[in-house]
């Protein structure tokens, strides 16, 4: 079954679709995308690594989930979609923290250029990995893994990298657990 990404312009109009695996090549167009930050009910975060076996940014450390919503589908959903497919988890909890968040990253050959949303997600189990999408994952402290992205940035996706220096500042709350800290 083919998976269309949504092709936008700088305003986040849609002005087409197009098949994923063919999109994403040296000359990606526009497209929306969605980042995912899932914390379990303890404040920790769902580390991923990419699956070795992934076309785009194979074995690369990151969020805990990311992905496109298809045509007519919402963020949220695509979201849920996602994180059922690759980590077998269904969020309690769904939260737009930076919702302009855009990006562009190249990786041997391969682009990414995305308009691409970041959420927060609580969940109350482990996940179960599609080894088709996550090769590994760990359950960390905040604080901890911005050290460790700090300690050797490039063993982390671009837009995690972003993204969480744009989340230092972020503080979240949820069941009394403050899962992002500045």
């Amino acid at each position: 079954m083919q998976e269309l990404i949504v092709l936008v312009n700088d305003n986040n109009e849609q002005i087409g679709m197009m098949e994923k695996l063919a999109a994403h090549n040296a000359d990606t167009p526009l497209h929306r995308a969605f980042s995912c930050y899932v914390f379990n009910s303890d404040g920790k975060f769902l580390l991923t690594q990419r699956a070795l076996s992934k076309k785009v940014f194979p074995g690369i450390w990151t969020n805990s989930c990311c992905g496109h919503p298809g045509p007519g589908e919402t963020t949220e959903d695509a979201i849920k979609r996602r994180l059922d497919y690759e980590l077998g988890l269904q969020p309690e909890k769904l939260e737009v923290l930076l919702p302009h968040f855009r990006y562009r990253a190249e990786m041997q050959g391969i682009v990414e250029n995305e308009i691409c949303p970041v959420y927060l997600a609580v969940v109350v189990k482990d996940p179960q990995l599609n080894p088709m999408e996550v090769e590994t994952y760990e359950w960390i402290e905040w604080e901890e893994f911005r050290k460790r992205i700090e300690l050797d940035p490039n063993n982390y996706s671009q837009w995690c990298r972003e993204q969480v220096k744009l989340l230092r500042h972020q503080v979240i709350k949820s069941s009394g657990k403050k899962h992002l800290k500045t």
